[in-house]
Formats: C-alpha cells, sequence, structure tokens
C-alpha cells in the first residue's frame, strides 16, 4: 500500500489543474507566434499522445486511480493535452540545430518529465504502473515520443518560427553546459536511488 501525500488537500487535483492552468498560459504565446504551424504540432502531439496513453490504459499497462472526472474518463485527457504537447512545442522552438546537440537536449527534457512522472507515481495517485510496465518502459515511450516529434516538427514547423540555443552556450564551461549536467546527475541519482528501492522491498 502506497503512502500517499495527507497535506489536508487534494494534491491529485491541485496538480491536474495547474497543469492544465500552466499549460494554457504556455500554449498562448505559442499560438500568438504562428497558430497554424505551432497549433497543427499541438493538436498532433496532444492526438497522439492521448491515443498513446489510452492504448497503454486499456492494456492494463497503467491506470490514472484519481481522476477529476471518473465517472466519464478513464484518463486524464486535458491534461495529457495540455502537458505532453507544451513540452513538445517548447522543444521543438529551442532545441540545437545539429543532431549531436539535440540528443543532450532532449535528454535533459526528459529526465525531468521522469522525475516528476516517478514523484507522481511514489507520492500520489495520479499514475499507478500495473501489468508488465515500470520504468524503463515508460522511459523508452518519453524518448520515442519525443524523437519522433522533433522530426515532425522540422517538417512542420520551419526555421524562421524556430529559436534554437546556441551551440556555444551547450558546450564545456558554458550555462547550458552546466544546467543539463546539473540535470542528468540529479535525476540519474535519484532513479538509481528508486530502482535500488525498489529491488529491497
Amino acid at each position: 500500500m502506497k503512502n500517499y501525500i495527507n497535506a489536508g488537500f487534494n494534491v491529485e487535483s491541485f496538480i491536474y489543474i495547474f497543469g492544465i492552468i500552466i499549460g494554457i498560459v504556455i500554449l498562448l504565446p505559442f499560438l500568438k507566434l504562428n497558430w497554424k504551424k505551432y497549433g497543427l504540432l499541438f493538436v498532433l502531439a496532444a492526438l497522439i499522445g492521448n491515443l498513446l496513453c489510452y492504448l497503454f490504459v486499456t492494456l492494463h499497462f497503467y491506470s490514472f486511480p484519481y481522476l477529476l472526472f471518473p465517472n466519464l474518463l478513464i484518463m486524464p485527457v486535458t491534461t495529457i493535452a495540455l502537458s505532453f504537447p507544451i513540452m513538445v512545442l517548447l522543444a521543438v522552438r529551442y532545441s540545437p540545430k545539429h543532431w549531436p546537440w539535440k540528443i543532450p537536449f532532449y535528454w535533459a527534457i526528459i529526465h525531468v518529465g521522469m522525475f516528476f512522472e516517478t514523484w507522481a507515481l511514489v507520492n500520489t495517485r495520479i499514475i499507478e504502473y500495473n501489468f508488465k510496465w515500470d520504468f524503463w518502459h515508460s522511459y523508452t515511450w518519453w524518448w520515442i515520443f519525443f524523437l519522433i516529434f522533433e522530426w515532425i516538427g522540422g517538417i512542420i514547423v520551419p526555421e524562421n518560427l524556430r529559436k534554437p540555443i546556441s551551440i556555444e552556450s551547450l558546450k564545456f564551461g558554458k550555462l547550458g553546459w552546466a544546467i543539463i549536467h546539473f540535470i542528468l546527475i540529479l535525476t540519474i541519482f535519484l532513479g538509481g536511488y528508486y530502482l535500488g528501492s525498489l529491488s529491497i522491498r
């Protein structure tokens, strides 16, 4: 039995609503920038993200024990549509031009995403892994999803609507290099701690 957070309020509802609000706030500037290109990318990411999630839920790979509208849905459709796709928009707009530099960029994004997913798994009723699904399955699908949409985004969004991070800022000793390494070192340590804790249960 998991020990869920008890902070005197429903943390799951707060996270869902907060995620929706932040997603809308971030989406609006992208639509203002170019609603056709970024809007199309957003719709595709939201559609595919929800379809994949629906498939995995119906196959009982994982589930969402707590939902805002449990009598209507089997998964948090709106939150999914305003979380993963927003991350896709940010990643496509700011990813470096060359693939050797895109990998550490996406590596950091995916590790941050997996950190929050694992935190939600351990501390809340938002998500629960079920039949033959674990940390590594989720991690793999994060990579698949974001790399596919980096490719799709490159087709949909022209260069003049992107603002790639300077490669110079990602080189050794620069701020981008420091941020990426901080994220990777911290999340790899925490991921190892989490996986190690599972092995001794």
